[in-house]
C-alpha cells in the first residue's frame, strides 16, 4: 500500500516522462494487488468449499420442507465491481460472468419447483454508460438470448423480455424476438429479463395504453379520470398476466430498488445480498428463501 502511495505522489510530482513512467508503474502496481487479492479470494474459497456444500445440503433440506415462493424477482448488480476485484480490465468481463450466473440460478429454481423468475439485467440508465462499456455490455445480451434461442426443443425454460425495446439497437430486438419465439412452447419455469427497464416509464406506459383502450372504447374526455382504476392499469403493466413476485433479491450490498416493479412489488418481501450478482452462490440464494419463509405475511391485513 505505501509503495501505491508514494507512486502516487511521484506521478503528480515528477515532470513529463518521469511523471508517465511514475503513474504506469503505479498502475501496474495495482494490477498487481487487484491480482493478489483474487488469488487469496479463490484460495478461500477452494479451501471452504466442502463446509460450503454440507451447509448448502442443510439449507436446501430445510428449504424444501416449507412452501417456497412462485416467483422471485432479482436485481443483478455488482458485475463491475466483482470484474474490478478480480483485477479484470475487459469491461465486458463482469457482465458475461454475470450471464452465466443466470443459468445457474434458473437450474437452481428448477431444483425448487420456482416457475417464475424476473431478473433486472438492463435498466434504462444503463444505456447512457460508456461507449465501450454499453457495447460490451450489449454483446453479452445478444450472445446469451442468441444461445437461448438456438438450445434446441424441449427449452430449459420460457423467455420473456420487459421493457422499452424500442431503445435498444436492432440487433438486440432481433434477439429478443428469436430468443421468445424459439422458448415460446416450453413447459420450464419462466425467465422475465427486464432489458431497457425503468419503473417509472413502466407506469408511464401503463397509464398511457389505458387511456388509448378508453379512448377506443368511446368513453367521453370528462369521464376518463374517474374511468381509470388500479384494475385499469394492472393490465396494461409490462407484466400483465404474471402474479406479482413474492420475494425480490438485491445483490452487491445496496439497499434499494431503484425503481424496480414498483407496482408489482407492494406486498413483495425483500432480500438484501452483500455478494456481487456474479458471485452469488448458492446458499445465498437459500438463505435468501429461507428468510422468506420465516417472515409472516399479512399483506397488511
Amino acid at each position: 500500500m505505501m509503495q501505491t502511495m508514494d507512486l502516487s505522489r511521484l506521478s503528480r510530482e515528477l515532470p513529463g516522462p518521469l511523471g508517465a513512467r511514475a503513474a504506469h508503474s503505479r498502475s501496474a502496481a495495482s494490477r498487481v494487488g487487484a491480482f493478489l487479492r483474487s488469488v487469496r479470494h479463490h484460495l478461500g474459497s477452494l479451501a471452504l468449499a466442502p463446509i460450503y456444500r454440507l451447509y448448502a445440503h442443510r439449507l436446501r433440506g430445510q428449504v424444501m420442507a416449507r412452501p417456497r415462493p412462485g416467483h422471485v424477482a432479482i436485481i443483478m448488480d455488482g458485475n463491475r465491481r466483482w470484474a474490478q476485484r478480480e483485477g479484470l480490465a475487459d469491461p465486458g468481463a463482469g457482465h458475461r460472468r454475470g450471464a452465466d450466473k443466470i443459468l445457474e440460478v434458473l437450474d437452481w429454481c428448477r431444483a425448487l419447483g420456482i416457475g417464475e423468475v424476473t431478473l433486472w439485467a438492463l435498466s434504462i440508465e444503463n444505456l447512457e454508460r460508456s461507449p465501450e462499456e454499453l457495447t460490451a455490455l450489449l454483446d453479452v445480451v445478444t450472445e446469451r438470448l442468441a444461445g437461448l434461442a438456438a438450445r434446441g426443443r424441449p427449452a430449459p425454460m420460457r423467455v420473456r423480455v420487459i421493457g422499452r425495446r424500442d431503445a435498444l439497437p436492432e440487433r438486440v430486438r432481433a434477439a429478443i424476438e428469436a430468443a421468445e419465439a424459439a422458448t415460446a412452447t416450453s413447459r420450464g419455469p419462466l425467465a422475465t429479463f427486464a432489458l431497457a427497464y425503468s419503473g417509472h416509464d413502466e407506469l408511464v406506459d401503463a397509464c398511457r395504453e389505458a387511456v388509448r383502450e378508453l379512448i377506443a372504447a368511446g368513453v367521453p374526455a370528462a369521464e376518463l379520470p374517474s374511468r381509470i382504476d388500479a384494475d385499469q392499469l394492472a393490465r396494461h403493466l409490462y407484466t400483465t398476466g404474471q402474479p406479482d413476485p413474492e420475494l425480490i433479491i438485491r445483490t452487491s450490498g445496496e439497499v434499494r430498488l431503484s425503481g424496480f416493479l414498483p407496482w408489482q412489488s407492494a406486498h413483495s418481501e425483500f432480500y438484501f445480498c452483500e455478494a456481487y450478482w456474479p458471485a452469488f452462490r448458492e446458499i445465498d440464494f437459500l438463505r435468501a428463501l429461507r428468510t422468506f419463509q420465516q417472515r409472516a405475511r399479512r399483506f397488511g391485513r
